[in-house]
């Protein structure tokens, strides 16, 4: 990761954030075109009761539609945690480009396990065994205990 790619990863814990107050998980994610331009900002809003509606399976939805072949490949997606694997799915169908995550799937399964919550009921599996072409960086030592810190407010204040 560049170190200019540190604000994007920043406006993801902030869009987490917001999902937590919405009364949502903590999620957020950004799709940034091949100059760096914020093209589209989500969040988590499974708390509708979809649980579908994860903030990078929105990003692959809108990228399809709106966006070339070649622009999406060329684009960047951050997030505050790594796609779960119905959004990996989503995310190379799509044809999307890099991704950047803070957390890892393997973090979030221990800290549901440390609350004594239980694990989701889709395998926690890693983005490149479900897209193996796709180049992925994470997780972002440096920003993982603020994603952590939101995870433990969401899940203690539902529990």
């Amino acid at each position: 990761m560049k170190e200019s790619e540190a604000p994007f990863l920043h406006r993801c814990i902030e869009l987490a954030g917001e999902a937590l107050d919405a009364g949502d998980e903590p999620f957020g994610s950004l799709l940034v075109s091949g100059d760096g331009e914020i093209l589209l900002e989500a969040r988590n809003r499974v708390v509708s009761g979809d649980r579908t509606q994860h903030p990078e399976f929105e990003i692959a939805r809108w990228a399809a539609a709106n966006m070339t072949p070649e622009a999406r490949a060329a684009a960047v997606v951050y997030t505050s945690g790594e796609h779960c694997p119905m959004c990996a799915a989503a995310h190379g169908w799509a044809g999307l480009g890099r991704i950047v995550y803070i957390s890892s799937t393997g973090q979030l399964s221990a800290w549901l396990a440390e609350l004594g919550l239980p694990s989701p009921p889709v395998n926690a599996l890693p983005i490149q065994e479900i897209v193996p072409t796709v180049t992925v960086e994470g997780p972002i030592p440096d920003l993982v205990e603020r994603v952590h810190k939101l995870h433990i407010r969401c899940h203690r204040a539902s529990g």
